[in-house]
């Protein structure tokens, strides 16, 4: 893991076209701005999880019901 110090106003360059800027500092909590081409999706963690979890969920919903169907022949 690759470790910066950046102030308010500073930003990271992550390959030739994301830009992560430190908008402001409260205490504990760190504003961020991301700038990145539309086609990159960007989600907080717990968010990103959470959808990683429902289209688990989902393929083995298509699974189970493919088997059903097979059953039904």
């Amino acid at each position: 893991m690759l470790v910066l110090t950046r102030k308010t106003g500073e930003a990271i360059q992550i390959g030739d076209n994301i830009e992560i800027t430190i908008l402001s500092v409260k205490g504990d909590q760190i504003k961020i701005g991301i700038n990145a081409p539309k086609n990159i999706e960007i989600h907080r963690k717990e968010i990103y999880l959470e959808i990683q979890n429902e289209n688990k969920n989902a393929s083995k919903d298509i699974q189970n019901l493919f088997t059903i169907l097979s059953k039904q022949k």
